[in-house]
């Protein structure tokens, strides 16, 4: 059974298994019951890989620290960011263990690159955590993430309802160095795939995009409609960054808001797309429930304790092993139900995203912005 966080969305709290405590919005947090804390100096380094994304310093970071600090407010926490370079997270890697970690938490920038960390560390002794990006073809203890195959199917699951019998559907992958990537796209395929073979729908156009990078999905996606002579009837891009791009080329060629665009992530500007009609959905993956069960993991971790019971729900392969994973449930956002998730949530807020034309709309004007 895998954790879903919708019930935990309802009343914007978030409630986090084992440490007793109860969340309400990102920017806020009680005081924690009492919790057996061990006696021994634990030290926990948390490894983010890159800053294209606005999450995972604004998300990710604050709230790994919060929770992990929370949870053993004794632990020293080491956190870095490689900004896209996997030499400096594996230099990152070494340095946190050179300078006592008990467990590293790596998002890694690359997941056949991050294996080079995990050896590193076994061989020091010390105990890895993928976080959100499954490091491959190595041992590492745990895995953290959503289910990004079922990212993927959401994704496919609204072209496949809200592309017309016969349609051209454009591809905008991510990158090819992020195992998730590939799963996102496994996901989509799993949907997409019999609809391209049966011919329904047709498969115009595919490409991974390079470091996630909204500029290079622009590039791309006008490559796409030129060779395709701008007959595209969906756009699949796999986040909001890649989302946006797409979204410029296909303003360049008068089809934004008359296509459906995918996306993932919930991003402020995602969102402020999705207000505006220029982008259809989005998928929500409430980060704060991803850093709150990492944190509670690595402090188990650290202190040689069992993990919480409850906690790990699934395994996933990384081509070498199985690993013991918590894999967390997304959710699609629309403009429908964009109240009653992202915002009800605390994740982001009306005045967060009701900006430029987005403003003018009904929504936000119903909202008081």
């Amino acid at each position: 059974m895998k954790i879903s966080y919708l019930s935990l969305i309802a009343g914007g709290v978030l409630a986090v298994a084992g440490l007793g405590l109860s969340v309400a919005h990102a920017d806020t947090i009680s005081k924690p019951k009492p919790v057996k804390i061990s006696t021994k100096k634990t030290t926990i380094a948390f490894l983010l890989p890159e800053n294209s994304s606005p999450r995972y310093e604004q998300v990710d970071r604050p709230w790994f620290i919060k929770m992990a600090k929370a949870a053993d407010p004794n632990a020293k926490l080491i956190v870095s960011n490689a900004n896209s370079s996997p030499d400096t997270q594996l230099n990152q890697a070494q340095s946190a263990i050179s300078n006592g970690a008990d467990v590293l938490v790596v998002d890694p920038v690359d997941g056949k690159a991050g294996a080079a960390i995990v050896n590193y560390a076994a061989r020091n002794h010390v105990k890895v955590i993928s976080y959100d990006r499954l490091i491959q073809d190595s041992k590492p203890d745990y895995y953290v993430s959503f289910d990004n195959v079922q990212v993927g199917k959401l994704q496919g699951k609204y072209i496949a309802a809200h592309t017309k019998a016969g349609g051209q559907v454009m591809m905008i992958n991510g990158a090819p160095t992020d195992p998730n990537a590939f799963d996102f796209r496994k996901g989509a395929m799993d949907v997409l795939g019999p609809l391209f073979k049966s011919g329904k729908l047709h498969l115009a156009y595919t490409v991974m995009t390079p470091d996630w990078s909204p500029q290079n999905a622009f590039e791309e996606s006008q490559q796409a409609l030129t060779r395709l002579h701008n007959n595209v009837n969906a756009v699949l891009a796999a986040n909001d960054g890649t989302a946006s791009g797409a979204i410029r080329a296909l303003q360049a060629v008068g089809l934004a808001g008359k296509v459906p665009v995918t996306g993932q992530d919930a991003t402020n500007g995602g969102l402020t797309f999705i207000l505006e009609g220029l982008q259809s959905m989005t998928v929500f993956k409430y980060v704060p429930d991803e850093a709150a069960a990492a944190a509670e993991l690595a402090v188990a971790v650290a202190t040689h304790s069992s993990p919480p019971a409850g906690l790990l729900n699934g395994k996933t392969n990384n081509k070498m092993i199985d690993v013991p994973s918590v894999l967390l449930t997304p959710i699609v956002v629309t403009k429908k139900n964009l109240a009653a998730t992202v915002i009800k949530s605390g994740y982001t807020t009306w005045p967060a995203i009701c900006v430029g034309p987005a403003a003018n709309g009904s929504i936000c004007k119903a909202h008081g912005h």
